[in-house]
């Protein structure tokens, strides 16, 4: 069961939520007064919040900027409700957090279809946790290796592939993150060529699963692996993630785009770049990426940092 978090400053917003979204096995919180949102967030834990942006009290632009600067809800997905969907208002939007967006007045599919999406996210990145925190004998081993190489080819190993590497980062949850998004990554759109209008698509019409599953039996794409190569030297800890696939133009996605900001996907290298890692670099063709943490204790880290 999922718990929701609905700010708005009228009642038949709300309403109109709680009613959408009851069938879909999440319980919604309504809050009326934006100024209530802290206490709600301390009293309990939430998966999202959906977010009117024009309200009186406190305009929820300025709410979710709080909110971000705050360690333990900077994680929470956050669904900005607006009117305002010129491309300098969603980037405003954009940058203070607001990572999916919905337009006022909504749709009730297309609430359900963003709401479904990201709470399947949040679904396999808590699961991921959880193993995270139960595998501690194979943290205390990976960390003694200072190179390695995995191969990997289905969804599910590129995640318990990216459980384990966490492990090996100074902030596991943060590199959690970014490796699970790099690593789907290289199978989905990399090994299984699937293109991001058509990820949309499927994602709209429920049949991304299955899709996956149809792709793994192609003759021409069931041989391909994606591969991981880890590298621990000079302060750093290194991951160069490598698919077998044709390639693809990564700069569009390496920012968040106001023009992507109501699909229900799209946020992930953008993500893993902003949040995910110390620096992230593509090459190539656009089938290599190179990931690195700084480790506790890297001095030209720290002396780079104070510099900013």
């Amino acid at each position: 069961m999922f718990r929701l978090l609905a700010v708005d400053d009228e009642a038949i917003n709300l309403e109109l939520l709680r009613a959408t979204l009851e069938s879909m096995d999440c319980t919604v919180d309504p809050v009326s007064d934006p100024r209530q949102v802290v206490d709600k967030l301390q009293a309990a834990t939430y998966d999202l919040i959906l977010l009117d942006r024009m309200m009186p009290a406190l305009d929820g632009l300025t709410l979710l900027k709080q909110l971000k600067q705050q360690e333990q809800w900077r994680q929470i997905p956050v669904i900005m409700q607006t009117a305002a969907t010129r491309p300098d208002q969603v980037k405003e939007g954009l940058e203070a957090g607001a990572h999916y967006y919905l337009t006022k007045p909504f749709e009730p599919a297309a609430l359900r279809i963003l709401v479904r999406s990201v709470l399947a996210d949040v679904a396999e990145r808590r699961r991921l946790l959880e193993s995270c925190r139960s595998e501690e004998l194979l943290r205390t081993t990976l960390l003694l290796a200072t190179s390695g190489m995995f191969r990997f080819r289905t969804l599910e190993q590129a995640r318990a592939l990216a459980t384990s590497l966490a492990m090996l980062c100074p902030d596991s949850q943060r590199a959690l993150l970014g490796l699970s998004e790099l690593l789907i990554n290289a199978i989905e759109h990399g090994n299984l060529g699937i293109g991001y209008k058509t990820k949309d698509a499927l994602i709209r019409e429920d049949r991304w699963v299955q899709e996956i599953e149809r792709r793994y039996q192609l003759p021409e794409l069931r041989d391909r692996f994606a591969q991981v190569t880890l590298e621990r030297e000079d302060g750093l800890i290194r991951f160069v993630i490598q698919d077998d696939g044709e390639g693809f133009d990564w700069t569009p996605y390496q920012m968040l785009d106001p023009e992507r900001a109501f699909d229900p996907h799209g946020r992930g290298i953008a993500m893993a770049r902003m949040f995910g890692f110390d620096q992230l670099e593509y090459s190539g063709t656009g089938n290599t990426v190179t990931a690195c943490f700084r480790l506790p204790g890297d001095k030209a880290g720290k002396a780079e940092d104070g510099n900013r």
